[in-house]
């Protein structure tokens, strides 16, 4: 939903992705404007250079796009200019909305920023209504983009519906069924299924294993079930009496509890050793999280990992990003074609089968490199099937500013109550005191 520091609660994705049958394959660490026109900062042949400001991984380094255009169009270069950390690229990126200068002509914007530039800086970008259509796009994906007045300044690029990663030899060994099916309908009552069937298998589980790795990790699949998280429709904040926030710490303190998770901050050094080690169980899995499992686990747990669909009824989303245009672009118009077509179904498939980023774009559900994906290393799970029912069934959540920060701060206090053995009322204290000063 691309390492890099978290934003959303969440870390972009090494990319380790096998679809389509493939093997799985370690990969490196996710009408606009009338601004800008065909010569401007063109050569005396007409040709011009196309540059892409992103953030670690967004897969078209690994799909060849940036080729495969220049192909199409000859005229036309693109040039990646991608940055390691989110944070700072993205600071870097609003100094640049506000002087106007060092812009590229395409930016990528992580969700967790989304609606912050859209109600803040909403002006700096290109209409991609005029360009894109947005029906193309889960519904509420568009929505994470648009103005108020309709105005589009992302175009959707890969999504992070939720499932379960689980080892099926430790739930063998734990008395558990491990068939895929069997395991989803154990959880279809929701997460606190979940919790129970940790329960079922810390009563016999194998010496020195855990039934999650971390408790914050399940916190952002219960919140992000929901359509209202941390504000209201009306754009208030309501982190504090938040039903899925309530629900969201109450179950991540009974993990915590009952001593059900590893207390491993997601993609730290700890988290990553433990994969290679093989003591966790289970693992709150949106689509790109796959990726990192199969990367940090290796050859040894190869087919001993499998994929279930999300607890209960209600499907979950946890990541994703967008593509933008600045409206002081040198070349908005072209800038515009080349988002269009990179998010187009047939390159966020191409996206999908290169780098393991599941699309938005809904025609690209329909196309064999998603539908009929497998998943080799998670004993060949059809995670194109998976995932794409559970994207077209996630609420549409209402976003706010502050969201990143806002669960990134919950995460941290839930990480302390595994970690430090912070009792859950001090921790939830020391929560909305942090968030208080960020929100205002």
């Amino acid at each position: 939903m691309r390492i890099t520091r978290t934003v959303a609660g969440r870390s972009r994705r090494t990319a380790v992705m096998a679809t389509t049958g493939l093997t799985a394959t370690a990969l490196l660490l996710t009408g606009c404007g009338d601004s800008g026109s065909d010569s401007e900062g063109a050569d005396a042949n007409g040709n011009i250079t196309l540059t892409v400001a992103d953030f670690g991984q967004f897969g078209y380094k690994e799909a060849g796009l940036f080729e495969k255009y220049h192909e199409l169009h000859p005229n036309i270069t693109v040039k990646a200019n991608t940055a390691a950390e989110e944070p700072v690229y993205y600071t870097k990126f609003l100094q640049q909305l506000n002087t106007g200068s060092g812009l590229a002509d395409v930016h990528g914007i992580e969700v967790g920023r989304a609606k912050e530039l859209v109600d803040t800086k909403a002006d700096a970008f290109a209409d991609l209504s005029k360009v894109i259509d947005t029906d193309q796009w889960v519904n509420w994906k568009a929505l994470q983009a648009t103005t108020d007045d309709g105005k589009v300044i992302g175009a959707g690029t890969d999504i992070g519906p939720m499932s379960i990663c689980y080892r099926r030899d430790l739930f063998e060994q734990a008395g558990l069924p491990s068939d895929r099916e069997e395991v989803a309908a154990k959880l279809a009552g929701g997460w606190e299924d979940y919790l129970k069937l940790g329960e079922e298998y810390k009563k016999k589980a194998p010496k020195g294993t855990f039934f999650m790795d971390s408790a914050s990790a399940m916190y952002n699949g219960v919140v992000s079930s929901g359509s209202e998280q941390y504000y209201a429709k009306n754009g208030d904040p309501i982190y504090k009496e938040s039903a899925g926030v309530k629900a969201g710490w109450k179950l991540a303190s009974e993990a915590v509890d009952k001593k059900l998770t590893q207390g491993l901050a997601q993609f730290q050094d700890p988290w990553k050793a433990a994969l290679r080690q093989g003591t966790m169980a289970t693992v709150a899995c949106p689509a790109w999280m796959a990726a990192q499992i199969a990367t940090y686990s290796g050859d040894k747990y190869k087919g001993k990992w499998d994929i279930a669909r999300t607890p209960g009824e209600t499907a979950a989303n946890w990541g994703g990003s967008f593509l933008s245009v600045p409206a002081k672009g040198k070349h908005v118009k072209e800038a515009g074609e080349l988002v269009k077509w990179l998010t187009a179904p047939e390159q966020q498939a191409a996206v999908f089968k290169a780098a393991g980023l599941f699309p938005s774009n809904k025609g690209a559900y329909d196309l064999p490199d998603v539908k009929t994906a497998k998943l080799e290393y998670f004993n060949n799970a059809p995670i194109g099937e998976i995932y794409a029912e559970e994207a077209q069934i996630i609420p549409a959540a209402v976003l706010g500013p502050k969201d990143g920060v806002i669960k990134d701060t919950f995460s941290k206090q839930i990480n302390n109550m595994e970690q430090r053995g912070t009792s859950p009322d001090d921790a939830w204290d020391a929560a909305i005191k942090d968030i208080d000063k960020v929100v205002g």
